[in-house]
């Protein structure tokens, strides 16, 4: 979801030196290498960015591709969609994946090829405080980060926390400094990222908590506890003690952090489009099966219509696949590990209203401002058990205040109005929401007649309260519970898969990465790989890639 991420985007480009198997490059006009038909499930990340590089490696080499993309959705995207606010296209709002961060090379190298518009992460904020971002554990802000980089705020920094930022910093530079590796050879393209993963030292990361990690490596446990954590719940829903540490380190890496304007979908959406795939939307395949010839014959329904069996030589799963529910025969001689996903409720809506002091316990220090985003994490003496439903008394993961909109209300109604985005690990409840507005105290001092129950929704709240709203649960990330094994890139004969890396690393970048790596895989699967050669030169040496 608004998921802080990483990685580095590993050159595409297709050469036209020599071919694969002592094959020389035909020149233009030539006859195209035997039809290959390659059926991707799944339009997200993963499906689109295997699509995506498969055309890219195809069309150099002069192979001859047929791509179809089958997706149960009405939308392309996956986890990342928009909403508009009020029906307006003017105002679109991110509800699933957010943002993404300057080494995401595959992102953004992408969004310049397809000619996207790109914009700084927050540009939309309304910017009425310095104070951007404040930590809340529900009692207090522990913390509060201002725009400003002045001397004065690293001094405050510095005096709270010591050492602590400097060594948070260097530790996750270490860690992005060892993934990186699986970007170049001869690691990629990895078959396993179970072997990749230790190759570049990373098993010693994922083995542990994001609490144990920080604390093996001298992070103070008060910096973990209200910035990093802060950061982990704000993305994955998490506390430190559950959070692998890889993932820990992945929630500090933010420098650049960016998103495309109208929303990040359209990657992927552009993506498929110059993939020359046929993309089948609200096509759910409903099983895979091997023929005698090795081919795979998959069964779809779409809306609407009968069931349709398509033949391919190839097939792609690219989405979790205990969510599929595809019927696979011979199945596969291992199953991916089931792996629990978060429950997240996703609450938007616009008011007149700004967040209320008083509620954040900020009446009596004189600020008439709430933070723009407020983030939370755990108090000092909580005593809440280590599960991924442990919120603690903040009772929601993050409030982001995201823009400012004109209302088509009436004229009496105020012409702007903020958009919020809540992430919670329940429902909010209509009182809840005019708690943190300061509806309450309008009531008490009979402005408004309105009682808020326990039990009500933010349907039930006046209109001129609330203009609009939109609400969403999903599933959107793993719990990334430490461990050292991952799944394989291949899933059977001709038959591949991308979630594995959800366990890993849960990013956009990511999945577009073992989209790509797939892609590659498959690629040096049709032309016999790295064994016809005699480690003088790489697979990728040989064919220019």
């Amino acid at each position: 979801m608004n998921s802080i991420l990483l990685v580095l985007y590993y050159g595409w480009i297709l050469s036209l030196a020599t071919l694969i198997n002592g094959y020389e490059q035909k020149p233009l006009g030539a006859t195209r290498a035997p039809l290959k038909r390659v059926a991707i499930i799944g339009a997200g990340a993963g499906g689109s960015s295997s699509a995506y590089n498969l055309r890219k490696y195809a069309d150099q080499s002069l192979l001859d591709v047929n791509i179809t993309v089958f997706e149960r959705a009405s939308y392309v995207g996956g986890r990342s969609t928009t909403v508009n606010v009020f029906d307006d296209p003017a105002y679109p709002i991110e509800l699933g994946a957010s943002i993404f961060v300057s080494v995401n090379h595959n992102l953004v190298n992408a969004s310049r090829e397809l000619g996207l518009m790109v914009k700084g992460a927050g540009e939309d904020r309304p910017g009425e405080s310095e104070e951007t971002i404040g930590i809340w554990d529900g009692k207090r802000f522990v913390y509060i980060l201002s725009d400003s980089l002045s001397w004065w705020n690293i001094a405050k920094l510095v005096w709270r926390y010591g050492l602590a930022p400097v060594r948070a910093q260097t530790l996750m530079k270490t860690t992005v400094g060892k993934f990186l590796r699986l970007y170049e050879e001869p690691l990629f393209p990895f078959k396993s990222l179970t072997a990749a993963a230790a190759e570049v030292g990373l098993l010693d990361t994922t083995s542990v908590t994001g609490e144990v990690f920080l604390e093996e490596n001298s992070v103070s446990p008060k910096f973990s506890r209200e910035i990093i954590q802060a950061s982990t719940r704000v993305n994955y829903g998490q506390n430190l003690p559950v959070i692998h540490g890889l993932e820990a380190m992945v929630c500090m890496a933010t420098d650049g952090a960016m998103a495309i304007q109208g929303g990040n979908w359209q990657i992927f959406a552009g993506m498929l489009s110059a993939s020359e795939a046929n993309v089948r939307l609200e096509s759910t395949v409903r099983s895979i099966d091997r023929n005698d010839d090795g081919t795979l014959t998959i069964t779809s329904t779409s809306a609407g219509s009968d069931m349709e069996t398509d033949v391919f030589d190839e097939v792609v799963i690219a989405g979790p696949l205990q969510d599929s529910g595809i019927s696979i025969s011979p199945p596969p001689e291992r199953i991916p590990d089931e792996i629990p996903y978060v429950e997240l409720y996703v609450t938007l809506f616009s008011s007149p209203h700004r967040l209320s002091p008083k509620y954040f316990d900020l009446a009596g220090s004189g600020k008439t401002v709430v933070p723009e985003t407020v983030l939370t994490t755990l108090p000092e003496d909580s005593n809440l058990p280590p599960s991924q439903s442990g919120v603690g008394p903040a009772g929601f993961w993050s409030i982001s205040t995201l823009r400012t909109v004109n209302s088509p209300g009436s004229a009496s109604s105020p012409a702007k109005h903020y958009v919020y985005k809540i992430f919670s690990p329940q429902r909010v409840t209509a009182k809840f929401v005019s708690q943190i507005l300061g509806l309450e105290e309008e009531e008490k001092e009979g402005r408004d007649s309105t009682v808020f129950a326990d039990n009500s929704s933010i349907e039930d709240l006046p209109k001129h309260h609330i203009s609009w709203f939109h609400e969403k649960i999903w599933n959107p990330y793993p719990v990334l519970h430490p461990r050292v094994t991952f799944e394989e890139a291949v899933l059977a004969p001709n038959m591949w898969y991308t979630s594995g890396m959800e366990s890993f690393i849960s990013t956009m970048e990511t999945s577009a990465l073992m989209g790509k790596n797939v892609a590659a895989l498959m690629f040096q699967s049709w032309f016999g790989g790295e064994a016809e050669y005699d480690g003088s030169q790489t697979f990728w040496e040989k064919s220019g890639i």
